[in-house]
């Protein structure tokens, strides 16, 4: 007996868990991906993703239905040791979702609804990355393959269809609106963005139409700062002369990825006096985080963390909040179409769909026959009805005996290949196909009519 598979989201964000903790399960202190991790020390589960942004942590996995109460256990085991944080402590900060509700969520985090900034962009990049690594580590199959290909096309249809990404709103622009609110004007002040990865690259644009006095890069590969830099007539540093960039810095930008503090207090301290106390606005955007908390303390340096965009980005919520009601309803409409496929993944269900397209078939191409051939008599009508019977019922017999000697698994795949080529999902497909037939059995038999 086929045994049924669950649909299990395990995360934490913004909302749930401070950044303290975020950083300690986003998992870039290590070098291994923590999806070769799982497939090492897990073995209760069948497919995994792993996103890691600087919001949220979320893991996604597909676990049989009797198993789950021993995966979580072997789960929450596996946190502990990655993070040192025990199960009791961890456990208030995270979210359990399965099935549609966890289908729901994967959506509306691709289309940017559960961001800090509501319909921010950045997101569906991350979770295309977070799917590639899934596939990398052959960790993704049938469910999470079809579950983030239709992610994809909901994400699209609620950018087409809604103006839920309007206007430039991300982290990298709430930290700019952040320093604008804080020194208002921004025209005679020098910007240093440490990092140059996307989100440096996103915040260097605005603060770069913004018409500041100097845009600094600093990074850890000095070709990627001179790359930043020439595209922003700034002037690019390495790690190493950090100290020299922050002695002509305003404003810091920090976002660089790294395992460990990159701005220590020790750092800033010892470069105060070359600055001549000038106040120093620091803004950190990394996870784990770029700047050692105690630099708060120096005189006329002040530090925010992305907790501390929350304000800003509460600003920028009152627009998009019409528009993303339009994409729930999107998003809702799309989980019931995943959710009928996901159900579908069944033996049953799937023969009966295909028995039901393929009599709805035969019905309307033998009254189409039946009308040209009035001359036939009720014994000849029947006996083409119990003829086309035989077919269909004959045509049943190899799918109906491959899935079952496949089943569960090789069969559960079959089951997903017969619903793509029967299109057993699609709506009207019946009527697509027979306009495609007619028009097939036309070209081919331009000059020959029914005798």
């Amino acid at each position: 007996m086929a045994h049924k598979s669950k649909i299990l989201l395990i995360g934490l964000n913004h909302k749930t868990a401070p950044v303290e903790i975020r950083e300690k399960l986003s998992f870039k202190t290590t070098n291994i991906h923590p999806l070769e991790k799982i497939k090492k020390e897990l073995k209760n589960f069948k497919e995994a993703y792993f996103l890691s942004t600087c919001n949220r942590v979320e893991f996604c996995f597909v676990v049989e239905e009797d198993l789950k109460t021993e995966f979580l256990n072997e789960f929450s085991k596996f946190l502990e040791k990655e993070t040192s944080f025990s199960w009791k402590s961890l456990e208030p900060h995270l979210y359990f979702m399965e099935n549609e509700e966890a289908v729901k969520h994967v959506f509306e985090v691709a289309c940017g609804l559960d961001s800090m900034v509501l319909g921010e962009p950045q997101i569906l990049g991350q979770v295309k990355d977070a799917y590639r690594e899934a596939l990398n580590y052959k960790t993704s199959g049938l469910i999470l393959n079809r579950l983030f290909h239709r992610c994809f096309f909901v994400a699209k249809r609620v950018r087409t269809e809604t103006g839920i990404g309007g206007g430039a709103v991300s982290v990298s622009y709430a930290a700019y609106i952040l320093a604008k609110k804080i020194l208002g004007s921004l025209k005679d002040k020098t910007v240093l963005l440490v990092g140059a990865g996307e989100m440096a690259e996103l915040a260097c644009m605005h603060f770069y139409s913004s018409g500041v006095k100097k845009v600094l890069i600093a990074n850890r590969t000095f070709a990627k700062a001179v790359e930043l830099a020439e595209k922003f007539k700034g002037k690019p540093y390495s790690l190493e002369e950090l100290a020299t960039a922050i002695i002509e810095a305003d404003i810091i930008i920090s976002s660089t990825g790294a395992p460990g503090f990159v701005i220590t207090k020790k750092l800033i301290s010892s470069i105060l006096k070359n600055r001549k106390f000038r106040p120093l606005f620091i803004i950190d955007i990394a996870v784990p985080r770029d700047v050692e908390p105690d630099v708060n303390d120096l005189e006329n340096v002040y530090l925010y963390d992305i907790d501390d965009l929350k304000s800003v980005v509460e600003e920028s919520l009152k627009e998009r909040k019409k528009e993303a009601l339009r994409a729930k309803v999107i998003i809702e409409e799309e989980v019931l179409k995943f959710q009928k496929w996901f159900n579908a993944l069944d033996y049953h269900s799937t023969i009966k769909s295909l028995a039901q397209k393929l009599e709805t078939l035969r019905q309307k191409e033998l009254q189409k026959t039946l009308k040209k051939l009035k001359h036939l008599s009720p014994e000849e009508r029947q006996a083409i009805d119990i003829l086309t019977r035989s077919l269909v019922q004959k045509f049943l017999y190899y799918p109906i005996r491959f899935v079952k000697k496949g089943y569960h698994e090789e069969g559960k795949y079959a089951i997903n290949l017969i619903r793509q080529i029967f299109e057993l999902d699609e709506i009207h497909s019946e009527e697509k196909y027979i306009e495609f037939f007619e028009e097939e059995l036309k070209n081919k038999t331009k000059d020959t009519k029914y005798q």
